[in-house]
């Protein structure tokens, strides 16, 4: 249920988020929203992919293959990513927990690494392809697929932001009635305009000095994701202390990998 108040105020949020997680069930097959915005996410992505690969004359087959490895290493990386740096004290007492992915609880950091496994292991299984050539076509549509898991976590009232006192403040009832930041939509937001510049860069001939597509993506949306860090709730067992959060800490490596990659002297091959 999502009730709508027309006439908000910093005291009364703009409305009320309480939808059921599960879209519908056929007998024993439940189909739930996240599951449906993450197939969605690998589905828009794909679809990126097929016209990337065709403007440059790959095969399909290539494509395919591609995509079997990165949808084992994001799946797997992000899974793993959420249950050991999040909340490792409960998933390795409770390892079964871990495989229950259709409850929602991915990690972008380790989405990240994922993928960079999965890519590496492509690149070297593969003739003439090298590592940053394919994880520059690969990042232009990762911000993409980072919408719909946004979307995914706002649907599931997981990832909250921290309490607010603006218009569009939202009150996640399945949790409590504070009314909060909704930052899933702020990263939802911040990648559309990644995944716009990126498709903008791409067309650009950026991919052709390699590793800069890698690179900005990279460096923009892990700036990005530790500036909204200030907007959400703590979910880790980091120490609150500590004056950075576990996703803000996670991020630095990964921008200074982006940079690193901008700033070096790139190879002039396609092929990298």
């Amino acid at each position: 249920m999502v009730s709508f108040i027309f006439f908000a105020t910093p005291e009364e949020p703009m409305f009320t988020w309480s939808p059921d997680p599960e879209l519908f069930a056929l007998g024993p097959i439940h189909i739930r929203w996240y599951g449906l915005l993450f197939s969605l996410a690998f589905l828009s992505s794909f679809s990126v992919m097929v016209w990337i690969f065709r403007k440059e004359h790959k095969g399909d087959d290539l494509l395919n293959k591609l995509f079997l490895y990165v949808f084992v290493g994001v799946v797997v990386g992000a899974r793993l990513g959420h249950c050991l740096f999040y909340s490792p004290e409960f998933y390795l007492t409770h390892p079964i927990e871990i495989l229950k992915i259709w409850e929602g609880g991915l990690a972008s950091h380790g989405a990240a690494a994922g993928i960079i496994i999965a890519l590496a292991l492509f690149a070297r299984r593969t003739p003439g392809i090298s590592f940053l050539w394919v994880a520059d076509r690969v990042s232009v549509v990762i911000p993409l697929a980072a919408i719909f898991v946004r979307l995914g976590n706002f649907v599931n009232s997981e990832i909250l932001g921290l309490p607010a006192n603006v218009p569009w403040a939202v009150v996640f009832s399945r949790i409590d009635n504070v009314p909060r930041h909704p930052v899933q939509l702020y990263e939802a937001f911040t990648y559309v305009i990644i995944f716009l510049v990126m498709i903008l860069l791409y067309r650009r001939g950026t991919a052709v000095r390699t590793g800069r597509l890698t690179g900005s993506m990279v460096a923009m949306l892990f700036s990005m994701r530790f500036i909204l860090e200030f907007f959400k709730t703590g979910q880790s067992t980091l120490d609150p202390s500590m004056p950075i959060t576990m996703g803000q800490l996670l991020s630095i490596p990964l921008v200074a990998f982006g940079l690193w990659l901008l700033m070096r002297k790139p190879a002039e091959s396609p092929q990298g």
